[in-house]
């Protein structure tokens, strides 16, 4: 796995409906919640994301990768490298997959310890726990690299 570059990384909590964003410095390993973005398409989601890109700068990108607690991976993971390989097309920029099991728990755990709940909590869960989620990758790295060069960097499944 190659090192994490220093500067500003942007971290994405992938889901259908609603994409979690948070913003950290790798070099500081300090993250904080930035947005979620929703829309009626996958442009209006992307447009939203290169907006968060070009004010942000960042050097790399992590992508939560969901899989059940065992392990074995489902649809929301090969959807989940799907939207990193668009991050990477679109942006030209290293996309870093880390482990998400657990983010939206401990996102959750969070925000009740700070009294954040119902509709509040719906609005900034996603981030949180993209935020966890990059938390996690700068204590503990990724479980997947992708530059763009499909045969040293992608996993044989997808």
């Amino acid at each position: 796995m190659p090192d994490i570059p220093k500067g500003t990384t942007l971290a994405f909590d992938f889901g259908e409906a609603r994409i979690g964003v948070a913003q950290g410095d790798a070099e500081l390993g300090l993250t904080h919640p930035l947005a979620t973005v929703t829309g009626n398409s996958n442009e209006a989601k992307f447009d939203a994301i290169a907006k968060l890109v070009a004010e942000w700068q960042p050097r790399q990108l992590v992508v939560g990768l969901p899989v059940h607690a065992d392990g074995t991976e489902h649809e929301m993971t090969r959807l989940a490298r799907k939207f990193g390989r668009r991050l990477n097309g679109r942006f030209n920029l290293p996309v870093y997959w880390a482990d998400e099991r657990m983010t939206s728990l401990y996102a959750e755990s969070l925000l009740a310890e700070a009294q954040v709940f119902g509709r509040k909590q719906k609005q900034v869960l996603d981030q949180v726990a993209a935020q966890a989620l990059l938390q996690g990758f700068f204590e503990g790295g990724a479980v997947e690299f992708f530059d763009g060069r499909e045969a040293q960097n992608q996993s044989a499944e997808d």
